[in-house]
Formats: structure tokens, C-alpha cells, sequence
């Protein structure tokens, strides 16, 4: 299957929904499919409002035009911003069925930042979502959310985590530090709440593993606390396994992978008992949920990270993979769309001279 992935993020963000469509599409393409990522680097690009590390395409309709002409099986669109809208728009015009997913809570980041009234929001979330044949939701809350915001084709995705890559590590990195280390990773921005983090009443030393628009105002008047900027694959992992503790702030998450990776290298995580946390961390088992994250804190330190482990390695990419396959829209012959195999079994394996590589196609 040739499937089209159109999305307002992609690399070089760094950010929990270009992480799970990178390791989907690794174990889409082992299982001998092809996903063509329509992105905004693929044209010019202008900063997002208050927010110049994302990019948002200047001339979405050039870029997704081009991707749109090229032979493909189902068509999913992974953002609401202007490589999502013309997405969605083009398949509307052409009879063309498309699944969607819902990774970030606009509705709340639009009403930290600009104020806007969140029922607004919702109205544009019915209208974009309403179209496509299906919604993916990271979590059974977040599907609840979605359907009691009438976005009635909300359906639950899991999401996973490469234990491969995130493993326990020996490391010396925090070696001078008091402890515990109390690690922080993602971005740092406002809506992750990451003050939370910062003004915890919290002993020994805390790190922040990442960047974003809050860290020069926070290095400035923090000095105690290390600042370690972005951070990938082994050293990502490293600067896991080197803490005692992993603490996640945030309450607008719809899931928050960095808790799965954490885990992955042994670490328990302390949060707040809110949608992301709820649907990853177990009590006593991965971490501890508190609405004091001092609270959390000190019962997550008593986790054995053994624990920690055996819950990271029960979540599968493979899974993810296996649930996106299964809620996709085949186009069939509709719309002007040419399918990349047998027009009546899109579903079929291709023939032999058909591309079955899996890679990730990027080209505009």
C-alpha cells in the first residue's frame, strides 16, 4: 500500500507527533509499505506566530498539488494547519476518503496564547475532522474528549516506544550533581507548563533536556538548574538513564511519549493525574500521579526501575502500525485518484514492478 501522509510537522521540529510518525512509518515500511510525507520543508516556509521554531508552509497548495497528482492508496491527514487544510480540501473537491488524527489540544494552546474562546476552536476542530472517515485519538480520554466535542468518528490509537533505541545506559553524565536528578524532556514552552517543573520544591538537582521560546528567560533566572538542550538517539537515551527521576508537567498533552521513553531506560515518572498521564503511568508500577508533583515525586523515587522497564517493553510501534493499517480509507478509483495497485483490491500486495521498498518518500 502507497499511502500519502500530508503534515504541518515534520523535521527538524522536535515534538511528540513528528516522533510517532517517524517510528510508524519505520514499521510501516518493514511491513512492505510505502508512505510519502507531504511537509512544509518541501516549499518555503514563514515561523508560526510566537512560535518560530515550527514552520508552516507558505504555498501548501504547490507543495500537497505536486503529492496529490502521484499515484496513491489511502490518504491521512496528521495536522490542522495549511498543509492539513489543503489536504483536506483537495480530497473534499475530489471525492477522495481520508482518515485524520488528533495529536495536539488547540484548543487550549490557542487559549494560552492568543486567548481565543475555545468553543471557537471546537467549532473549526468539528469542521476540519467532521470530513475525514475516521479520527485517531493517542488515548481512550482523549477519544471521549473528541466525541463529546461532536467528533463522532473519534477512535482510539496507541502509541509506543523503540526499546531498542531508549535502554538502560551506564552513564556518568550527572556525575557532580547532587542527588536525586529530577530530569525534564521536550520542549520548553509555555504550554507544557514547565514552570511547574522549574518551582518544585523538589531536593538534590533538576535537568532540562530540550529547547523552545521559555529557555532563555528560564536559564537567566535559574542558573541552579541544567539546561542541556536538545538531546537524540544514544545520548537522548543516556540522559534518561542517568537521572533518578523523570517529572512531566504538563496537563495539555493528548499522550506524552517522553514518559514511555523514559521508562524504556529505567527511569519512573512523576506527573499530574491528567489526560497523557493517566493512560501511560500505573501507580506503583511506572511512576506516581499527584496533584502536588512534590507528592509524585517522592512516591515515583520508590519505583524499582526494573519496573519501569517491563512496562515500556509491553508497548509496541509494531502495535501503532498494525491500528493506523486497520482504520484507513482506500480510495478505490474515486475522485480522479490514480491507486498505486489494483483498483479493486487497493489492499492487495503490490505487483512486481511496483515500488514495495517502504521508504519514506520526501520528494516534492
Amino acid at each position: 500500500m502507497r499511502i500519502l501522509l500530508a503534515t504541518d510537522a515534520w523535521s527538524p521540529q522536535v515534538n511528540g507527533v513528528v516522533r510517532t510518525w517517524q517510528q510508524t512509518i519505520r514499521e510501516l515500511a518493514a511491513m512492505g509499505h510505502e508512505v510519502e510525507v507531504v511537509h512544509p520543508s518541501l516549499g518555503r516556509t514563514v515561523a508560526a506566530p510566537r512560535y518560530k521554531e515550527i514552520r508552516l508552509a507558505l504555498a501548501p497548495w504547490a507543495i500537497v498539488g505536486r503529492a496529490m497528482e502521484r499515484p496513491f492508496d489511502a490518504l491521512h491527514i496528521a495536522t490542522e494547519g495549511p498543509i492539513g487544510l489543503e489536504a483536506r480540501r483537495r480530497a473534499m473537491s475530489r471525492g477522495i476518503p481520508f482518515t485524520t488524527s488528533y495529536h495536539t489540544q488547540f484548543p487550549e494552546y490557542l487559549k494560552q496564547y492568543f486567548g481565543m474562546p475555545r468553543r471557537i476552536t471546537w467549532r473549526f476542530m468539528r469542521w476540519f475532522h467532521g470530513g475525514g472517515r475516521a479520527t485517531l485519538a493517542p488515548t481512550q480520554r482523549v477519544t471521549d474528549q473528541l466525541r463529546a466535542n461532536g467528533i463522532v468518528r473519534a477512535t482510539t490509537w496507541c502509541r509506543g516506544v523503540d526499546t531498542n533505541l531508549f535502554r538502560p545506559i551506564a552513564s556518568d553524565l550527572f556525575a557532580g550533581l547532587p542527588r536525586p536528578i529530577h530530569l525534564y524532556a521536550g520542549r520548553v514552552a509555555r504550554e507544557k507548563n514547565i514552570d511547574a517543573f522549574i518551582e518544585a520544591r523538589l531536593p538534590g538537582s533538576k535537568v532540562v533536556v530540550g529547547d523552545g521560546p521559555e529557555r532563555a528567560r528560564l536559564e537567566r533566572a535559574h542558573p541552579e538548574i541544567v539546561f542541556a538542550g536538545y538531546r537524540f538517539g544514544d545520548e537522548l537515551a543516556a540522559h534518561y538513564a542517568a537521572a533518578d527521576l523523570f517529572v512531566f508537567p504538563s496537563r495539555t498533552d493528548t499522550f506524552g511519549i517522553v514518559m514511555l521513553e523514559a521508562n524504556a531506560c529505567g527511569l519512573p515518572v512523576a506527573a499530574y493525574p491528567v489526560t497523557g498521564p493517566v493512560d501511560v503511568v500505573r501507580e506503583g508500577v511506572n511512576g506516581a500521579l499527584d496533584e502536588d508533583l512534590a507528592v509524585a515525586a517522592e512516591r515515583a523515587l520508590q519505583v524499582p526501575r526494573e519496573s519501569c522497564l517491563a512496562y515500556a517493553r509491553s508497548q509496541s510501534w509494531s502495535r501503532v502500525a498494525e491500528v493506523l493499517l486497520g482504520h484507513l480509507a482506500p480510495i478505490g478509483s474515486v475522485g480522479g485518484a490514480t491507486p498505486s495497485q489494483d483498483p479493486k483490491n487497493p489492499l492487495a500486495r503490490p505487483s512486481s514492478d511496483t515500488n514495495t521498498r517502504g521508504v519514506v518518500s520526501t520528494r516534492p
